[in-house]
């Protein structure tokens, strides 16, 4: 049986408790994880979050999974929150709900990606990125 990508993006929107950018900045400043999947390209052309650590999308499960031998040292235990950002939103849902069948429940997304950041005037980071491999 076939889905399609709207009802796989529903189901895995079920659950989320999706942040605006506002939210996110304020979970960021009392300590979640900022995790942001957007391309080099598209940081390049975009600007960086303050605070984001950079995850390629093809490892983030493999670092921020506290079991795994690959994880990065923020990734202490289960309940550590972490916002997961993308261009507009989208895969950064599909990112979240993989972080939560790992067991991290916490994992949210921002509703809009960066697109939604930089509509609401927020401001970017001066600082090279945080860029984790």
């Amino acid at each position: 049986m076939t889905t399609g990508i709207d009802v796989l993006l529903e189901k895995a929107r079920e659950g989320l408790l999706r942040l605006d950018p506002h939210e996110t900045r304020a979970a960021v400043a009392a300590g979640a994880l900022l995790i942001d999947t957007r391309t080099d390209r598209q940081r390049a052309e975009q600007g960086d979050l303050p605070g984001a650590i950079v995850i390629d999308r093809t490892v983030m499960e493999w670092r921020l999974d506290p079991m795994s031998p690959d994880r990065i040292p923020e990734a202490t235990d289960y309940d550590v929150h972490i916002v997961v950002v993308c261009r507009q939103g989208y895969s950064s849902s599909l990112a979240a709900a993989s972080l939560r069948a790992l067991g991290l429940w916490r994992a949210t997304d921002m509703t809009g990606g960066f697109e939604a950041w930089r509509a609401a005037g927020l401001p970017l980071s001066g600082k090279p990125a945080d860029v984790r491999y």
